[in-house]
């Protein structure tokens, strides 16, 4: 589903075209990954919303190939019959042979056309073609590594799929095929040694090698030039995993990484230096009305309130009115993903917002999926009795209405002494008394199976916020993905980024970051750092980050300590800010989104798959890589959605709080704002692209070295 934004934000005006002339007629893209229609990680966001771009470009040429999967083929695809007449007799013989394969529509934007591979169904060749492997390559694959069991089938099945479109085109085709991870990985190694006539891009979106020793609590990124990886990958039983991967990476026509910090990880562990990097994009759509996003923020934060309103029944001494919503999620990487470092920075916040008397509270949510048997009894009390107080108070309020009504009718006005009788009392102090609790409110929202040793719940009983009323952090542990069906938080992730105030994701590994970007598209400014291949992107494209809501904490290079006490400063500056300053910094954030576009961002990947064509195919096509430009500054509109004072903007801006009526020490220049944009924003050079020629422009397979300009 693609995300949306405002039209009250200016784009990136200052992007420009690039060159597309390539002329694609009787080229074919296929593009091959494990979770085609088979959603298990970030990789099937990636090409999920990146399909319609490449179908728009490519047409009736673009084949998405991965495996079969019952239940997600009769909710995601329609199958059809192939329209394209080669593609239709060589799943017709591979078929005959033995094979079970099948076509169709994945019924998502763009709608591309999908070949779905029954690897179960060719398992009885898995000896066969392990055997072959082993001739080949010297790969062996252990009987008991189910996963990599799936990628041997599913790689000599792609290599027979592309050998036999080959095969069955009356006129030798260009075929590009792009392999992601390394799942798919032994695909393109089959097809190099048989020598297809083929053009190969590899992608890793995480190496394989990296993800498992940074979940080992190593120096990572100080220490990437000193692993010896052959026995890193051994000492965790990852070795043929790792070999299949650092094979198709070195076989690749094209290797593409999605970050520059990842680059630098795959040279050090794969031995290769990726030829150019395509980051991950989103579809952005726009919204016709102006202030839509941020009317949103305030629609969803509201139900985020109802919510706080029940689980802290019974102690809700703050004010929701000066309450900040923070939250991290993804997968349950407690290191990798920065929870740990995280909890440690609230419990520093903690103490700096009562040392400071401040009367903001912080709630912090943990969206991490852990193993649980069913929600809290407290948590779902705690809405069970705020629904009730409700209900309360409406029965009272029709009372005090009907009375209210009468007297009018005589011509009286009401004794305010008689509106409330006996009875409402009554009903009001038994409404009053069912709040009482005898506990603290809950930290976690589920039962926990393994509570004694889970990560977050023992670093909580470590800093010891317990959400107890002198503190000025709260903590939310929910251990479950956000679904709009939820009995207890029925909010879809999107609806819930939207709400919150600030997204915290201080991770040590992270590829790109998807969540940060999430969060920039929808105007919800983010924490990311350094080591993530969202930040660097940002600190690449924008001069100052954080003036644009885009916080970049330093893991790099200095210790956690530090680390932690800069994400506290981050956190307690964020504190500190006015609901104004929040607004004017929400626009700034959106206005990034352009940025994050996969019509943007999906250039770089056009530029993969023209580079691989004029790799293996030099005699026609030509790919002349120029040396980045200068960068200058985007020259932006004046953004509608700020007016020139904020004290122009109440009776625009959504719901604003009375506490804050006389806050009008930030005033908000117009001209200095427009200026700011103009110098923060970099832009990034262009890649040109050359027709086809009709002879040998040079080319060759020798890696074509592509950097940013890194000002």
């Amino acid at each position: 589903m693609p995300l949306a934004r405002s039209l009250s934000v200016t784009s990136l005006s200052g992007l420009e075209e690039w060159d597309e002339e390539f002329d694609l007629e009787d080229a074919v893209l296929f593009e091959i990954a494990w979770e085609v229609a088979n959603k298990v990680g970030g990789i099937y966001t990636v090409i999920q919303t990146k399909a319609r771009l490449t179908s728009e470009e490519w047409g009736e040429n673009y084949f998405l190939v991965g495996p079969y999967v019952e239940s997600n083929v009769r909710t995601q695809v329609e199958l059809i019959e192939p329209t394209n007449p080669v593609l239709k007799r060589t799943i017709d013989k591979m078929n005959s042979s033995g094979c079970k394969v099948y076509f169709g529509r994945w019924l998502i934007e763009g709608s591309p056309y999908v070949v779905l591979i029954d690897v179960a169904y060719t398992a009885w060749s898995l000896d066969t073609w392990k055997s072959e492997l082993w001739e080949l390559c010297a790969i062996g694959v252990p009987w008991f590594d189910r996963e990599a069991n799936d990628a041997v089938l599913f790689g000599f099945l792609t290599a027979w799929l592309l050998g036999e479109y080959a095969a069955q085109s009356e006129e030798p085709p260009h075929i590009v095929a792009h392999f992601h991870e390394w799942l798919a990985g032994l695909g393109l190694v089959l097809c190099r040694h048989r020598q297809l006539s083929v053009a190969t891009i590899f992608t890793t979106h995480a190496t394989l090698l990296g993800r498992y020793l940074c979940a080992g609590n190593v120096d990572f990124y100080n220490k990437l030039a000193e692993f010896n990886v052959d026995k890193e990958a051994g000492d965790r039983q990852i070795y043929h995993r790792y070999c299949i991967e650092r094979a198709a990476a070195h076989c690749a026509h094209v290797f593409t990484t999605v970050s520059h910090i990842t680059a630098i990880e795959a040279e050090h562990l794969l031995k290769r230096k990726p030829d150019i990097v395509t980051p991950n994009g989103l579809n952005v759509k726009k919204f016709s009305a102006v202030h839509e996003f941020q009317n949103l923020h305030a629609q969803s934060k509201n139900r985020i309130q109802e919510f706080v309103r029940g689980h802290f029944y019974g102690h809700l001494d703050f004010n929701l009115d000066k309450c900040l919503f923070l939250f991290i999620a993804g997968r349950y990487e407690f290191s990798n993903k920065g929870a740990d470092i995280f909890l440690e920075a609230l419990a520093r916040l903690n103490y700096l917002l009562r040392v400071n008397h401040s009367d903001v509270t912080v709630i912090a949510f943990f969206i991490m999926p852990a193993r649980t048997n069913n929600f809290n009894v407290e948590t779902l009390k705690g809405q069970a009795v705020r629904k009730q107080l409700w209900d309360t108070a409406q029965t009272v309020k029709e009372r005090f209405g009907k009375k209210l009504y009468e007297s009018l009718l005589v011509g009286q006005l009401p004794d305010v002494s008689k509106m409330l009788d006996k009875e409402d009392f009554t009903i009001m102090k038994r409404a009053i008394f069912a709040t009482q609790r005898q506990c603290q409110p809950p930290i976690c929202t589920h039962n926990m199976l393994e509570d004694s040793s889970d990560p977050i719940l023992n670093c909580v009983r470590r800093i010891g916020l317990f959400n107890s009323s002198a503190d000025r952090v709260k903590i939310i542990f929910h251990p479950e993905f956000l679904s709009s069906t939820s009995p207890l938080l029925p909010m879809d992730y999107e609806e819930f980024v939207r709400g919150c105030h600030l997204g915290v994701f201080p991770s040590y590994y992270e590829p790109w970051g998807y969540t940060p970007a999430e969060c920039t598209v929808m105007g919800i400014p983010s924490i990311s750092t350094n080591l993530s291949g969202f930040g660097c992107f940002m600190e690449e494209h924008i001069a100052d980050p954080s003036a644009y809501g885009i916080y970049i904490l330093d893991r790099r290079y200095r210790g956690v300590d530090e680390s932690c006490n800069q994400l506290t400063s981050f956190l307690f500056q964020f504190c500190k800010q006015s609901r104004r300053q929040r607004i004017i910094q929400r626009n700034r954030t959106e206005r990034l989104s352009d940025l994050l576009d996969w019509k943007y961002l999906g250039r770089y990947y056009i530029s993969a798959r023209h580079m691989a064509l004029a790799k293996a195919f030099p005699d026609t096509f030509m790919y002349e890589p120029h040396d980045p430009t200068s960068t200058s500054g985007f020259r932006y509109p004046r953004p509608a959605s700020v007016p020139p004072s904020p004290s122009l903007s109440r009776h625009s801006s959504p719901h604003h709080s009375e506490a804050e009526d006389n806050d009008e020490d930030e005033r908000y220049d117009e001209d200095v704002e427009a200026e700011k944009d103009r110098v923060n924003i970099r832009q990034p050079y262009t890649l040109p692209f050359k027709n086809k020629v009709s002879a040998v422009h040079g080319a060759n397979g020798n890696s074509i070295g592509i950097t940013s300009d890194k000002n």
